[in-house]
């Protein structure tokens, strides 16, 4: 009897990006799906994709370079990689059998052959939102934590700002500090993302960046007495403006750079002597540097949910066709939250 051939919905892309990603960087194809019982002998497991993740260093991998960037560019006509969340539909792998639930790189499509299944990890905590897991349970989660704890290293009673604090890491980062016991400010794009930062995540005093006219005053306004950590999502004229507003011996954990992902001609910063008159340490990670801590975190950030200490917000679209109107969003402030994608609810 032959094999019913079933279809796979994918996103690919569609011609390099320069400026502004559009959705018509991009495109949605259908094409026949991949044999889902893996051949004998292979190591490789077949997941059925739930949830996608839209963040926003996918942005780099859409634009063609010259010299390699740590993570290897998007190949033209072919599918849009990033974290998702899946069950899996057949094994070679020992680690792993049909029915597990996993989160880790899968394709921007309905079904993917994964071949080195070693980089997923499996998800301990299903009574939670699965959703959670291209989130506060997922990447960004182990960004937060890891960045945090890991690279700044917070003490009680410092002083904490956060940039592009509503975003999936950012309003991580301000729940994990305040628990800490910091004093915490974030910035964010519009009113209603301000609000929320004080009444749903308990920051201490959030702006909009976007309605302040003098970024280095307005962070002088919120830390009288200076920062001890800048968690950097933003880059650019806010770094400039941070720099001088620091504390002696304030440390900067530099974890991305939305602001100059579309541009061009980066901007400059100009204040980076304050980097030496006030001994300071600005550090850049990935999240790949915390894999090896992900379970320890998985269980503390659990624990955090379910005990009400933190709170979440995701901005979901259905269907793999409003995936890539769902990844422009990020880049012009219009996402509420966590953005991703419902491929499949089960």
């Amino acid at each position: 009897m032959a094999a019913t051939v079933v279809s796979n919905k994918r996103v690919i892309l569609k011609r390099y990006v320069t400026g502004l990603v559009s959705e018509d960087d991009m495109e949605v194809v259908t094409v026949e799906a991949p044999a889902l019982a893996v051949p004998a002998g292979s190591k490789a497991v077949v997941v059925k994709n739930l949830y996608i993740s839209c963040d926003p260093y996918m942005r780099n991998r859409m634009t063609y370079h010259e010299e390699p960037s740590y993570v290897p560019d998007f190949v033209l006509g072919e599918v849009l990689v990033n974290f998702g969340v899946m069950k899996v539909i057949s094994s070679g792998h020992q680690d792993f059998k049909a029915g597990d639930l996993v989160w880790g790189i899968t394709g921007w499509e309905e079904y993917t052959v994964i071949d080195n299944p070693e980089t997923l990890f499996k998800i301990n905590h299903p009574e939670l939102p699965l959703s959670y897991y291209t989130g506060i349970l997922g990447m960004p989660g182990l960004t937060a934590y890891g960045g945090f704890f890991e690279v700044a290293k917070p003490k009680k009673g410092e002083y904490v700002f956060i940039s592009s604090a509503f975003g999936a890491v950012g309003q991580i980062v301000g729940q994990l500090a305040k628990i800490t016991g910091c004093y915490v400010v974030g910035s964010a794009g519009s009113d209603e993302k301000v609000n929320l930062l004080k009444t749903k995540f308990g920051f201490d005093d959030a702006f909009n960046y976007k309605k302040e006219l003098d970024l280095e005053a307005t962070l002088k306004r919120c830390f009288p007495d200076g920062i001890d950590i800048y968690f950097e999502n933003v880059g650019g004229a806010m770094l400039d403006a941070v720099l001088p507003n620091m504390r002696v011996a304030g440390r900067i954990a530099a974890c991305g750079m939305i602001s100059q992902y579309n541009l061009e001609q980066p901007e400059g910063v100009y204040n980076t002597i304050c980097i030496v008159t006030k001994r300071l340490r600005m550090q850049g990670f990935l999240v790949f540097d915390f894999y090896d801590k992900y379970y320890q975190i998985e269980e503390q950030i659990a624990g955090y949910l379910k005990e009400g200490k933190v709170a979440y917000t995701e901005d979901v679209v259905e269907g793999l066709d409003a995936a890539p109107a769902a990844l422009v969003k990020l880049f012009t402030s219009s996402s509420i939250g966590k953005q991703l994608v419902a491929v499949a609810r089960e």
